[in-house]
């Protein structure tokens, strides 16, 4: 089942990141993610924009949210987005459902643009984004350095 999330799904929602962060160069983010500020991101996140989790016999499997992409006013309809799954969980179709959702949500929000930030090399992101039409719309090498190695990154974008 797809619903809003709440703050209480914050310790769920660490877990599942805090794989990413420990063992993928999915993120750029190093260290892992307390529950307290988890929640923390929840809220701000949610107040504003729209942010959807999976939930399966009371396990939060997949969550996908928006947010701010740029703080200059005129970018207030261009959010980025973001989508995870519980590793368990891949390749069943999780992150497309989820992502739909999240696509009408922002449709619903009146939002106009939706930007893709992908770890270069991320097939399996690069795939589901261009599934739901997304189009790769910038290439920055060597941006992150994570694991002793440099990142690229690919912006994927969807105009609503």
């Amino acid at each position: 089942m797809i619903r809003h999330v709440r703050t209480q799904d914050a310790a769920q929602i660490a877990d599942i990141y805090n794989k990413y962060i420990q063992d993928t160069i999915i993120t750029f983010e190093t260290e892992p993610v307390d529950e307290t500020e988890m929640r923390e991101r929840i809220s701000r996140i949610a107040t504003h924009y729209p942010y959807l989790v999976y939930e399966q016999n009371h396990e939060i499997i997949g969550y996908c949210y928006a947010h701010g992409w740029k703080e200059k006013a005129a970018y207030s309809r261009t959010v980025e987005t973001t989508v995870y799954l519980h590793p368990s969980y891949k390749r069943q179709g999780i992150g497309s459902v989820l992502m739909k959702a999240l696509i009408e949500e922002c449709r619903k929000s009146e939002f106009h643009a939706l930007i893709a930030c992908i770890t270069e090399g991320n097939g399996e992101s690069i795939a589901l984004h261009e599934k739901l039409g997304f189009r790769q719309a910038s290439h920055f090498q060597e941006v992150g350095y994570k694991f002793g190695r440099w990142l690229g990154i690919l912006d994927y974008e969807l105009l609503l």
